[in-house]
C-alpha cells in the first residue's frame, strides 16, 4: 500500500502537526512560530510534506529564489529538510519524499534541486549521503567546511552568495543569527538568552525576518548560524554544553 502523505495548505496549516515538535494537549511557542512563519511563505511555492500521522516523516523545500538562504541560481529548488525519524526508518518513506521533490521540479520545468551539506556530516542538515545515492553533487565550497549539493537536469548550477565565502563579523560576542523556520529554534533562543544572562556573557540575536537578510548573511546558513569573536562556528542549533564550548573559546 502506498504510504499517505499530506502537503500543508493554509487550510490545514492550523490543523496539522509539524513533525518535529509534537505536542497532544499542550500549545509549543515554537510550533507557532513555525505555523506563522509558514503562512507566509506557502504563497511563494513553499512545500512542506508530511506523513499524514504523528510522526518525524517529512520534507521541506521552496523555489531558490525566495528560499531564506545564501545561495544564488536561477530556476532550482532549495531541499531545506528531509527528515525521517525513530521507528518510521526503513519504510521507504525518505524515498518517496524526495523522489516526490524531484518530480515536482521536473514537472515545473526547475533545473535541479539543491541543498547543504558539509564535508562532515552535520546533525541539523539533512542526510548528505542519501542525496547522492539520488545524483547530488557537490557544485559549490566555502574553505570552512561546507558544500552546496546539486542534482541538475540540464547542467545548471546554483553557488553560495558570495557574502558567505568569508565568514567573519565586527562584533567579537557571540552573535546568532536565526529565523523562525524549525520549531526548536524558539527554545534554543531562550535557552541561550537564560544561560547568558545567568554567565554575564555578552550575546546578540538577530532574526532573520525578511528574504533580503536572509539572502546577504555573512555565512552559510539553513535557518541558523553562530558566531563567536568574529569567527562562524556552526549552523547546528546549540544544547547547553556545547554553548558552553563555544563561550570556552
Amino acid at each position: 500500500m502506498e504510504p499517505d502523505f499530506i502537503n500543508l495548505t493554509a487550510e490545514n496549516l492550523f490543523d496539522e502537526h509539524l513533525c518535529c515538535i509534537i505536542r497532544s494537549k499542550k500549545t509549543c511557542p515554537g510550533v507557532e512560530a513555525k505555523r506563522r512563519w509558514l503562512m507566509d511563505r506557502l504563497p511563494e511555492g513553499h512545500v512542506f510534506r508530511k506523513l499524514n500521522a504523528k510522526a518525524t516523516v517529512f520534507i521541506e523545500y521552496a523555489p531558490l529564489e525566495t528560499a531564506w538562504v545564501p545561495v544564488t541560481g536561477d530556476n532550482y529548488i532549495y531541499l531545506y529538510c528531509l527528515w525521517v525519524s525513530g521507528s518510521e526508518k526503513g519504510k521507504g518513506y525518505g524515498k518517496a519524499l524526495m523522489e516526490y521533490c524531484l518530480a515536482d521540479a521536473r514537472e515545473q520545468g526547475k533545473s535541479g534541486v539543491c541543498m547543504l551539506g558539509s564535508k562532515k556530516q552535520k546533525h541539523w542538515l539533512s542526510d548528505q549521503s542519501f542525496a547522492k545515492k539520488f545524483g547530488f553533487e557537490t557544485v559549490d565550497e566555502t574553505d570552512y567546511g561546507y558544500e552546496l549539493l546539486a542534482l541538475s537536469f540540464d547542467g545548471a548550477s546554483p553557488r553560495f552568495a558570495q557574502n558567505v565565502k568569508r565568514p567573519e563579523i565586527e562584533s567579537k560576542e557571540l552573535t546568532v543569527y536565526y529565523d523562525m523556520q524549525c520549531p526548536y529554534v524558539f527554545q534554543t533562543v531562550e535557552m541561550i538568552k537564560e544561560y547568558c544572562g545567568q554567565s554575564g556573557a555578552p550575546v546578540s540575536l538577530i532574526e532573520i525576518d525578511s528574504l533580503e537578510k536572509a539572502k546577504e548573511l555573512p555565512c552559510v546558513f539553513n535557518n541558523w548560524g553562530v558566531f563567536y569573536r568574529g569567527k562562524f562556528e556552526t549552523v547546528n542549533l546549540l544544547d547547553a554544553q556545547a554553548l558552553k564550548r563555544i563561550l570556552k573559546k
